[in-house]
């Protein structure tokens, strides 16, 4: 069974209606927006302003940490004060994680309560231990009488809950019967949600968290499967915790989020930023109107668009494809990641372009091929000239042949270009005898063909592409073909090379006619290209990427790479995991995060954790390298993964140590002139 009605077209997963107070979730709802306070809940005053301003740029539901019972208490007093100055339609949400007495005490005064099922009742050792059937279900009674209490009172009370796994903090149990997984969390979301159907209680709604694209993606998937098995359909909240901050903390957020949304899946979202909670806002609206802008309804009986799918939509395996020697340094193939390319609008803009891409700040991050369109015979012409005469800083050209210009035109002036180049064609169905003139132009002279050919039509050109074989070609897609979307028609283009045999790489181009809609801003172009490059990455899927939407060529070259890190597929810098702020953090997020990354930001493949405080940390350090902890007010404690190795250290001497830890673990390097912040 598929978690979702299409791969292809975004039709709108059908869910229940769950109220959080007055506010509607799933159906036929919209999706709601969500964010949290920072302030240290007993603050009432502060936590009521901050409430108060998140509701004032769109929030539509509110969330504030009850670490202990004296906090849950406050939210009675929080719940007045919003509701006395004009917000008593906003519900708030208490967020929970150890005390099951915190709970107990806020569902008397909001409207949602959210359990995390791997912290709620259990304390998280890292324990290694073989559980038999027999101490497994003791585990599970254990929880079924310390949860049962909240179900029956928030259904007396007409409350919510939201339960709300995190791939950071599930249970010993859960560890060590299915492991650091997305079923691990899949299967600690339903040992809760079968307790609170036992009392047929039913105003759910779900998460599955991770730092992680790929397994937050992986793990709703698998939950929305296991629960269409059993005929539930309870409404989802998506989000990627610890996102971080600024450009990579909107970009993996949109990949998560956007992936799922684009599925049909996800009714409520929050875009998790270790910045001001106000800056979430205007990034979750804009992704939830992208995807509501392609939803088709799903009402009444499920409809669905199935068609050939050869991707593991549950586990990550990258499609391997042809090898392509783009230069000697640049390669695409099974082992390589994949390659950048940037876009100038005009073929005279060459020199500007080849400027800008050769100062050092882009020397880890290069482009390493340059799209340039040819109109006509005359463009070429200038190109060569333009050629002679600079030195282009990329492995590559990639000309946008017009259609006009025919393999008997190029001919004599591709014999006067030097180096690798790739051209790049759009082929309608009936022009299979041009497509196989073009393959023999390139393949005589040495050079590539990017081949566009709607997926539909890739059928027609199956005995030319079986005859020549798959040397020297790339396939791309610049509009989705009919019904869909961009990541639909990418899917079936993939699965009609498969059909034709065709293992050639796979270029993901990000073009106006690929954007899910028009805006121009530059946080769209950056939704877009997360949206369509980085759910592709996280599928396994693309081997040469460009965002073509930035007429910049330095800020495209960067945007690219940061979406390959925040999709896991290139790194090309430290990779941060920062939680947003809350009322349990134990130190300014924000300005330690800064700090942090302007001292390491230079350590490529490097990945460090800065989390506020315990709650999640060990857990989303599974992965990271070293983390940076709160443990106690001033106080700092480091981790080498998951393991903390000091204690307590005042803060003040908490950067200096972790520098010195990342030395001791031979993770150290000095920073390049263009690598220090400034410079």
């Amino acid at each position: 069974m598929s978690y979702c009605s299409s791969r292809f077209q975004t039709i709108r997963r059908r869910t229940v209606e769950v109220m959080v107070g007055s506010v509607g979730v799933g159906a036929a709802n919209p999706v709601r927006v969500q964010s949290m306070t920072t302030s240290d809940t007993q603050d009432v005053a502060t936590t009521v302003k901050q409430s108060i301003a998140l509701a004032e740029v769109g929030c539509e539901i509110i969330r504030i940490t009850a670490p202990n019972v004296q906090a849950a208490k406050c939210l009675q007093d929080i719940r007045a004060q919003f509701s006395a100055a004009g917000f008593g339609h906003i519900p708030l949400v208490a967020d929970i994680h150890f005390l099951p007495s915190a709970a107990m005490e806020a569902v008397e005064h909001v409207e949602k309560i959210r359990v995390n099922p791997g912290n709620y009742a259990d304390k998280k050792k890292f324990a290694v231990k073989e559980y038999t059937d027999a101490d497994y279900d003791e585990e599970l009674q254990r929880i079924h009488d310390a949860f049962s209490p909240l179900v029956k009172r928030a259904k007396e009370l007409g409350r919510a809950l939201r339960i709300g796994t995190n791939h950071g903090s599930l249970s010993d149990r859960i560890m060590n019967r299915y492991g650091d997984t997305p079923l691990g969390m899949v299967e600690s979301a339903l040992e809760f949600l079968r307790i609170a159907r036992a009392h047929s209680y039913h105003d759910i709604i779900l998460s599955m968290k991770s730092s992680n694209p790929k397994v937050m993606i992986q793990a709703y998937r698998l939950l929305v499967q296991r629960m269409a098995q059993e005929d539930m359909h309870y409404p989802l909240h998506l989000g990627v915790t610890e996102a971080g901050d600024g450009e990579d903390g909107r970009i993996k957020s949109a990949i998560g989020i956007g992936s799922l949304l684009l599925d049909g899946l996800g009714d409520t979202i929050r875009v998790s930023l270790t910045e001001d909670s106000v800056y979430e806002i205007p990034v979750a609206q804009a992704i939830a109107a992208k995807a509501m802008s392609l939803w088709t309804t799903n009402h009444g009986p499920q409809t669905t668009d199935h068609g050939p799918n050869s991707i593991d939509p549950y586990h990550f395996t990258r499609r391997e494809p042809a090898v392509l020697k783009l230069s000697d340094r640049c390669i695409v193939g099974p082992e390589q990641p994949p390659r950048v390319i940037v876009r100038v609008a005009s073929v005279d803009k060459l020199p500007e372009a080849a400027q800008a891409l050769s100062t050092p700040k882009l020397k880890d991050t290069p482009a390493e091929g340059l799209l340039v369109p040819v109109a006509t015979p005359g463009d070429l012409a200038s190109l060569c000239e333009i050629a002679a005469k600079i030195s282009l800083p990329v492995d590559f050209l990639a000309l946008e042949i017009a259609p006009g210009l025919s393999p008997e035109t190029l001919q004599p002036l591709l014999a006067l270009v030097k180096g690798r180049m790739v051209l790049v064609r759009k082929f309608a169905a009936t022009e299979t005898e041009a497509f196989a003139a073009f393959v023999d132009l390139v393949r005589r002279h040495g050079q590539f063909l990017a081949a566009e050919i709607a997926p539909a039509d890739l059928p027609a050109f199956e005995p030319v592409l079986r005859a020549s074989g798959d040397a020297g070609l790339v396939f791309a897609l610049t509009s989705p073909a009919g019904a869909g979307h961009a990541i639909g028609a990418y899917r079936r283009l993939v699965e009609a090379l498969k059909t034709t045999g065709s293992s050639a790489p796979v270029w993901i181009r990000n073009t106006a006619t690929t954007a899910v809609r028009g805006e121009n801003s530059f946080l769209s172009k950056l939704l877009e290209a997360s949206f369509l490059t980085g759910s592709l990455l996280c599928d396994g899927v693309g081997d040469l990427v460009s965002i073509e939407t930035e007429a910049d060529v330095t800020r495209a070259t960067k945007l690219a790479y940061n979406v390959l890190q925040g999709a896991g597929a290139r790194i090309s810098k430290t990779e941060f995991v920062a939680c947003p702020s809350c009322g349990r953090t134990l130190f300014d997020l924000q300005t330690t995060t800064q700090r942090i990354r302007a001292q390491t930001g230079h350590l490529k493949g490097v990945k460090l954790a800065i989390m506020g405080c315990i709650v999640n940390g060990p857990g989303e350090m599974a992965d990271a390298d070293f983390g940076y902890v709160g443990g106690a007010p001033g106080k700092i404690n480091l981790y080498v993964g998951k393991n903390c190795v000091q204690y307590n250290i005042p803060q003040a001497e908490a950067d200096a140590r972790l520098i010195a830890l990342i030395r001791e673990h031979g993770k150290w390097v000095d920073p390049e002139p263009h690598q220090v912040a400034g410079a």
